[in-house]
């Protein structure tokens, strides 16, 4: 794999705590970059917090029905959740911030800590990409029928530089995976469920099955761009 996805370097550094940023309609996924713009007052204390620390923060999807707890720390999230190190920060002269969190790698919830933090914090597991010793596919075809799905429903590959170099770099298929799971501006819904799957055989099949679903639309005349939309919490 080529040196641009070691995020062993950028994980050296964790703890096995971290601070939760819940939205409700943002999936990060590993090897991919989200841009945030931070203006709650919680959001900009946790952010100066980590910024002085090891720069790292999991993003978590809000649970169901769960906007209306949205500014409490008691409003339930999904369990995994992707770690990503803050590589780009601006602080604006009003104390907000723009970033771009480089997504590093899955982790699971083991418990949340009871602090006096604005924000909420959490003891996490790291979920390595996982690969059967017994595959259920053949992985070097399946790493070649996901970029010719991707070629065909992702036009921006022939003029996003990003996206081209990002596909055209030796992958592994779970950052294949996480990188088409990124660009095809899935439902938050479809996007949970792909980053809760650490298992890259099965990852490979969500992902075969939406670019599939996709093929359909375009047929249809239905067209979605890449990159996904500028986040904000």
């Amino acid at each position: 794999m080529s040196d641009t996805f070691d995020v062993q370097d950028e994980l050296k550094l964790f703890t096995g705590q971290a601070p939760l940023f819940p939205l409700p309609n943002v999936v990060h996924f590993p090897h991919t970059w989200l841009p945030l713009h931070i203006f709650e007052p919680r959001y900009r204390e946790m952010i100066a917090d980590a910024l002085d620390g090891d720069r790292l923060i999991a993003m978590a999807l809000l649970g169901p029905n769960q906007e209306s707890a949205y500014e409490t720390k008691s409003a339930k999230i999904h369990p995994i959740v992707c770690v990503g190190r803050i590589a780009v920060e601006e602080k604006l002269p009003d104390g907000r911030f723009n970033l771009a969190l480089h997504g590093l790698c899955r982790a699971r919830i083991e418990t949340e800590l009871g602090t006096d933090l604005l924000y909420r914090t959490a003891e996490l597991t790291l979920l390595p990409d996982w690969y059967p010793s017994e595959p259920t596919i053949d992985r070097r075809h399946r790493q070649r029928e996901l970029l010719t799905g991707a070629i065909e429903v992702l036009p921006e590959l022939q003029s996003d530089p990003l996206l081209h170099q990002l596909l055209d770099a030796e992958l592994s298929l779970g950052v294949l995976c996480d990188v088409l799971g990124h660009s095809l501006g899935l439902s938050t819904d479809d996007a949970q469920s792909l980053l809760a799957e650490p298992d890259v055989d099965l990852r490979s099949d969500l992902v075969l099955l939406h670019l599939r679903k996709r093929q359909r639309q375009l047929a249809a005349g239905i067209t979605q761009g890449f990159p996904p939309a500028f986040s904000r919490n």
